[in-house]
């Protein structure tokens, strides 16, 4: 290899920057359409189970595969890929199948387009689907190999559809805490393997993001059951008042609306954008009360 073939790289200074931080349109989807999303940023959904968060991934995944305008009708989607990652295993596919249909038909009715062109239904229907990939993962290890091999797969997927992966959702990124916290306490399978600990997956899962995240720009959304704690837990209080230390952090004073925060530190540092969702709808965002 000549010198000068080593020296030029895969893309000059202007076009990484260019590919790295290209403007795309934000997802508009309560209550994320509060938040000033940006590609690359890493926000986290969290709520008791009965929240809708699992809901509200599913629009921001149904608006991302939704394509901008179709033939003449407009259906206000960004026309790029989605992956959902599914580690509590128990998402209902039909449910985002009924949320796009009715998504194209309310598009549809409202626009000049003929509702009885079935044609078009169904080829829009079917170009939306291939954009959107689910995985699901039964354990940490499965999840980490996902992370890693997802480059490759993400890569022949964008070459094929030519469409670029914009969102990355995480269904829920606590749901292996407490066997992997079980598992941490067991000794090394070997005497030359690296003990297991809750710290080294999470460690190692925030670096294959991160590192997907410089190859394809995307916003990740990863939701989070709660575990609401007492006077003796480490507590984060639903309060407009709450600082970001204090929200990540929390006060022990105890009261309504505490939650526990058992993530460990190498994940909490990794969010830009905090949203707390409840039963009742209330919402906070980034430490502002939105009721």
């Amino acid at each position: 290899m000549e010198l000068s073939q080593w020296i030029d790289g895969d893309e000059s200074a202007s076009e990484m920057l260019g590919r790295v931080l290209k403007e795309r349109t934000s997802l508009v989807v309560p209550p994320l359409h509060r938040v000033p999303l940006r590609v690359g940023n890493v926000v986290e959904l969290v709520g008791p189970s009965g929240s809708a968060k699992t809901q509200i991934l599913i629009q921001a995944a149904v608006n991302c595969i939704l394509p901008k305008e179709w033939n003449g009708i407009h259906y206000g989607g960004l026309g790029c890929s989605a992956v959902f990652i599914d580690l509590d295993c128990r998402l209902d596919i039909t449910r985002l199948l009924q949320v796009l249909k009715l998504r194209i038909l309310e598009a549809i009715s409202n626009g000049s387009l003929n509702t009885g062109d079935g044609e078009n239904f169904d080829a829009l229907y079917a170009t939306c689907l291939r954009r959107f990939f689910y995985i699901r993962c039964y354990d940490s290890f499965e999840f980490l190999a996902t992370l890693k091999t997802m480059h490759h797969k993400l890569q022949k997927e964008r070459d094929g559809l030519g469409v670029g992966l914009h969102l990355l959702v995480i269904d829920s990124i606590g749901a292996y805490h407490w066997v992997d916290r079980i598992s941490s306490s067991l000794p090394p399978w070997g005497h030359n393997r690296k003990g297991f600990s809750l710290a080294n997956v999470l460690e190692a899962a925030v670096e294959e993001v991160r590192k997907l995240l410089l190859v394809h720009p995307s916003i990740v959304i990863a939701s989070r059951a709660t575990i609401f704690g007492d006077r003796s837990s480490n507590v984060v209080r639903r309060d407009k008042s709450l600082s970001e230390s204090e929200l990540r952090h929390g006060k022990p004073d105890g009261g309504l609306g505490l939650y526990r925060e058992y993530m460990p530190s190498a994940w909490q540092t990794n969010i830009l954008h905090l949203a707390v969702v409840s039963i009742n709808q209330h919402i906070l965002l980034n430490g502002c009360y939105h009721p």
